[in-house]
């Protein structure tokens, strides 16, 4: 199993916020990567103390049941997600979004009105697993987009989370690159979204992505994640900005 929870993850990300080595546009942080309900909403968390194009961020993403999208982040559009998946958002809101651990595999984020979502994680021996692989891993791997599409091919059956991708296009037109060093499960959730319970964690008939960023099946939790975008595309086409 792991040895440091994603509480202390957390805080240690966010004392050391060391972005990734390089020259592209890059973040690192730690990220629910994702979860969907019952209700059809889908939600997703993103923290990146660390930002090399502005302040870091909180994000939260949030998939109606009508299969709109919607991203709010603490951040303006043009420095934070929607930068990268705008084109996939029907809106994208400048707002206070919050993420705080009370316990060690006890996390809660939130935005004003809009959502209050609670988790508890937990490690597995397929998590162990693939944080252990992981962090042995060298630096050239995490520069190897080949390398990176066996990864996840490996972690979305391993984590029984469909299909996984950890390298390819956004829906704003760069490529990406993921590097999560360690990995946790999702073991219950419960959400609040307008007002309205989400009912519980549970699989979309069809499995949801953005371009070649895939979104799990299952809650998965990744931290000492850092995020690089090689290529940038010239003309950003982003979500209706809403303040």
């Amino acid at each position: 199993m792991t040895t440091m929870t994603p509480q202390e993850c957390a805080r240690l990300s966010e004392a050391t916020a060391a972005l990734p080595p390089g020259t592209a546009e890059r973040f690192s942080g730690y990220a629910l990567m994702g979860m969907p309900f019952s209700s059809g909403h889908y939600l997703a968390y993103r923290r990146f103390p660390a930002s090399s194009i502005g302040p870091g961020y909180h994000a939260a993403w949030l998939r109606r049941p009508d299969g709109r999208w919607t991203v709010y982040a603490d951040a303006p559009p043009e420095l934070s997600c929607a930068r990268y998946f705008g084109a996939a958002f029907s809106e994208a809101v400048h707002a206070p979004v919050s993420g705080s651990f009370s316990g060690p595999f006890s996390l809660t984020v939130t935005v004003p009105g809009v959502l209050t979502w609670r988790l508890a994680l937990e490690s597995s021996l397929a998590t162990a697993a693939l944080t252990a692989m992981a962090r042995k891993m060298p630096a050239a791997v995490w520069r190897s987009d080949r390398l990176l599409d066996a990864m996840g091919l490996l972690m979305g059956p391993a984590l029984r989370a469909g299909k996984m991708g950890l390298a390819g296009l956004v829906p704003n037109g760069q490529s990406f690159r993921a590097h999560p060093q360690r990995v946790w499960m999702v073991a219950s959730a419960e959400a609040t979204i307008d007002g309205e319970d989400a009912g519980v964690p549970q699989a979309l008939p069809a499995q949801e992505h953005l371009a070649d960023f895939w979104l799990p099946q299952r809650g998965v939790f990744v931290a000492d994640l850092g995020i690089d975008y090689p290529s940038t595309a010239s003309d950003i086409r982003s979500a209706p900005a809403r303040h």
